[in-house]
């Protein structure tokens, strides 16, 4: 009976996942260029293997703190972000608005972003409520 019922839950749970897209989270919070570079190739790399199996994917890449200077327009990735945004709508990235008012403050004048950034309130609870929401979290 036990067997039974561990079969059926991973049934339902297995057809469960098949309805929907893969919801896929990247954290960044660091200021490496190489290590921007391999959230990006992360990126690339997870939606073109749900592509080729003929699956939908959604994927965030959330930045904050040192991390956010990724999404700066002077950044080394500005042109890759450019690029993944233009070619995968499935493709988003997420900034947290707590970093961007530090960095602000501290350059004593407004920072501007990429434009495929769309702010959230805080990067860490993003990548917590998305988490609670059923996403898979990577960290590079």
């Amino acid at each position: 009976m036990r067997y039974l019922i561990v079969s059926l839950a991973m049934l339902f749970a297995a057809s469960a996942h098949a309805e929907g897209p893969h919801r896929i989270v990247l954290h960044l919070d660091e200021a490496d260029p190489a290590r921007q570079e391999l959230v990006l190739n992360n990126a690339s790399n997870i939606n073109k293997y749900y592509q080729d199996k003929g699956e939908e994917a959604e994927i965030e890449i959330v930045s904050y703190g040192p991390g956010l200077t990724m999404l700066l327009p002077n950044s080394k990735a500005a042109p890759r972000v450019a690029s993944i945004a233009q070619n995968f709508d499935n493709v988003s990235f997420r900034a947290c608005a707590n970093t961007l008012q530090k960095m602000e403050k501290k350059a004593g004048k407004p920072v501007a972003l990429v434009p495929q950034a769309k702010m959230v309130p805080s990067g860490v609870i993003h990548l917590v409520e998305r988490q609670e929401q059923g996403w898979s979290y990577i960290r590079p």
